[in-house]
């Protein structure tokens, strides 16, 4: 299979997640957009250091997962404590930090 393949999914993946987290009010599902994101990038990376034959590109990749990690424990965290103070977790409806 060709490595060009690997990137169009990739640019359609991220195009998923991109139009997911514009069009999309829910916060839990703007984080789900947000990691389509991140793995559409991680793919990206893994398909060079494959076209190059590295492991660069797979070792980036790694702590890009280690932080999309971090960043759904924190972004849950925040959302769940949003949820608790105004039973919603649309993002229009969120104005927490305008005072």
């Amino acid at each position: 299979m060709s490595l060009a393949y690997y990137l169009v999914l990739a640019a359609i993946i991220f195009a998923l997640g991109a139009i997911t987290v514009v069009v999309r009010r829910s916060a839990v599902i703007s984080l789900m957009g947000v990691e389509l994101m991140l793995n559409s990038a991680n793919l990206v990376m893994v398909t060079f250091a494959r076209m190059h034959g590295n492991v660069s590109g797979e070792i980036m990749a790694f702590f890009v997962m280690i932080v999309a990690a971090a960043e759904v424990v924190v972004g849950l965290a925040i959302i769940v404590s949003i949820f608790k103070s105004r039973a919603t977790t649309s993002i229009d409806d969120v104005n927490l930090l305008k005072n």
